[in-house]
């Protein structure tokens, strides 16, 4: 069984399949009216779901049939012990209010969950989203005064979060807009902007077959890094458009990278005025080829791609605002899903993509 979260504005497809063929597919609506911006999950417990809203985190244990809406409490530090305790001051407290930008699952523990939420802080859970700590080093940051999202020039989010596959306690921060930034130990300290690394991370991906090795898809271009962020190289060649969104290696080969890109936001975003493609770099070479004609809608009227991999070498999974789409060879040949999309969701713009084996 295959299931594919979509998260969209206005609305969460649960999609599965007992296979990866284009037809065969059936899609559940759920969510809808909750304005969305994120979700995540784990292969190894799959029913247990994360979506970020605009004003707060939704859980389901059950696979979507069912969530709960504010039940999970975001929570401070105690000063005294480190445990988990409720507070009220909202300085410190996120509020039901707070949008949830972005959420990730441990690689190494299901139960383990990170989220990030407007303005910059980030929670984690180690039982399964019950309860949450604040980690409340990100915010003291002395970059901090200069984060800032330009359509909300008034405030700033964590955009994007990936967990070191290698190291359970190392974590990857992208905030919208202004830093890169890592903890190595569970967020007991940090480092910020490290020399090469990019200012607007959209999407933080590691390898778990690479040590070190991280990607970043940023409005400021892409790059990678082979020490979890030390220190990054930005391979642009034959990449015309450099505003990154989403990134995807291959699973079966950590140097066959995908990314998603526009010229600018304006041609990203919004379907009325965009123009967004795909493009892809094999591993014998630094240069970025366009995938045009393969199946995967790009170009004019399609909306910047989401994409995530399942674990299986080749095989990607993509939305835009055309619909569901799989490749199994890397991106030479694209099949759509067979899922009731919609003429409406042709004017949506996907929010988030989890694939699960």
């Amino acid at each position: 069984m295959v299931t594919v979260l979509v998260a969209v504005r206005d609305r969460l497809f649960v999609c599965t399949s007992d296979s990866l063929e284009p037809d065969g597919w059936t899609a559940t609506s759920r969510l809808e009216g909750r304005d969305l911006e994120c979700v995540a999950a784990h292969p190894s417990a799959p029913g247990r779901l994360f979506i970020g809203t605009r004003d707060g985190l939704s859980r389901s244990v059950d696979g979507g049939k069912s969530f709960d809406r504010h039940e999970t409490q975001f929570v401070a530090e105690d000063s005294a012990g480190g445990r988990a305790v409720t507070r009220t001051d909202t300085t410190s407290t996120a509020s039901e209010g707070d949008r949830v930008m972005a959420v990730t699952v441990s690689p190494h523990d299901p139960a383990v969950v990170y989220a990030g939420t407007e303005p910059s802080r980030l929670y984690r859970s180690r039982d399964g989203g019950d309860s949450w700590t604040h980690l409340e080093g990100l915010a003291a940051l002395s970059s901090a005064d200069e984060w800032s999202f330009p359509p909300r020039p008034h405030t700033h989010h964590v955009r994007t979060l990936a967990v070191d596959p290698f190291d359970p306690d190392r974590l990857a921060v992208g905030i919208e807009a202004g830093a890169f930034v890592t903890t190595p130990d569970g967020g007991e300290t940090w480092h910020e902007r490290p020399p090469g690394s990019r200012r607007d991370n959209h999407s933080l991906v590691t390898h778990p077959d690479r040590e070190g090795r991280l990607y970043a898809a940023a409005g400021d271009g892409y790059a990678e890094s082979d020490d979890f962020g030390d220190s990054w190289r930005h391979p642009q060649d034959g990449l015309a458009h450099r505003y990154c969104w989403s990134v995807a290696p291959d699973p079966g080969d950590p140097d066959r990278v995908m990314v998603s890109s526009a010229r600018g936001a304006r041609t990203a975003h919004t379907p009325r005025r965009a123009n967004s493609f795909v493009y892809r770099r094999a591993g014998e070479t630094d240069s970025w080829e366009r995938l045009e004609g393969r199946g995967l809608p790009t170009g004019e009227g399609v909306v910047r791609t989401v994409l995530a991999t399942i674990g299986e070498p080749g095989v990607v999974v993509a939305v835009n605002n055309r619909g569901l789409f799989l490749t199994r060879d890397f991106g030479d040949s694209w099949t759509q899903g067979d899922i009731d999309w919609s003429e409406g969701l042709e004017e949506e713009t996907p929010r988030g993509l989890v694939a699960l084996p």
